[in-house]
């Protein structure tokens, strides 16, 4: 197996992010700095900063339904953590993708790193679709510069709008793109503020009828 591929199945990151690692001589084997390229066997020691590493016997994807004020991080720095949600057995699992502290719904951590790939990668256009809630009423002009593009620091953020509610505060967001705290962003560079931002379904998974707070294997 290429040491890529080991490192991506055995930490649950992507190969782009294992190569990275091989790179700056993070990864090791058997006591020597490992090269892109290289193949592993099973008798073979591999080590990430000393730390070895093991493939899991099987890919495990699980699947939270995030409440808000729960950061996505091993370590809250004062706040909830999502791990304080999930049991101890699947704490070597990885968030796939963020939400960040303020915002609830679907999370997906798992340690199959080619799905992390295939979900978070630009390139797979995975779509995100999000329940979103204004703080006040959504002007029709503003819904169509929404629709065809905000410009903002990082680029140009482009947002379907759909199934928005009679008072114009409610709607559903679809997007294929993941940027920090973007949806936000794009309705507070015109003056709107979200106050309640909720993903329902990421690529082909969908939260369904999963309470807040719960968690199953998929």
């Amino acid at each position: 197996m290429r040491i890529n591929a080991f490192v991506a199945r055995a930490t649950g990151t992507s190969r782009r992010r294992a190569d990275q690692l091989l790179k700056t001589n993070q990864i090791k084997i058997n006591g020597l700095p490992a090269k892109i390229g290289s193949d592993v066997n099973s008798q073979d020691k591999v080590t990430l900063n000393d730390n070895e590493l093991k493939i899991p016997k099987k890919s495990t994807t699980l699947m939270l339904n995030k409440p808000e004020g729960y950061v996505v991080s091993r370590i809250g720095q004062g706040s909830k953590t999502i791990y304080e949600l999930i049991p101890k057995k699947y704490f070597d699992l990885k968030p796939v993708g963020r939400l960040d502290k303020n915002s609830s719904g679907l999370l997906l951590l798992s340690n199959d790193g080619q799905l992390t790939q295939k979900l978070t990668h630009p390139s797979f256009n995975k779509q995100k679709i999000y329940i979103v809630k204004l703080n006040k009423f959504l002007k029709h002009n503003d819904e169509v510069r929404i629709m065809n593009g905000i410009k903002l620091f990082d680029g140009i953020s482009q947002l379907t709008l759909s199934n928005i509610s009679s008072d114009r505060k409610i709607m559903t967001v679809t997007m294929s793109e993941g940027r920090n705290r973007q949806i936000r962003r794009t309705f507070e560079s015109l003056h709107y503020r979200v106050t309640s931002l909720k993903r329902i379904s990421f690529g082909d998974y969908s939260l369904g009828e999963l309470s807040t707070g719960k968690w199953k294997i998929v």
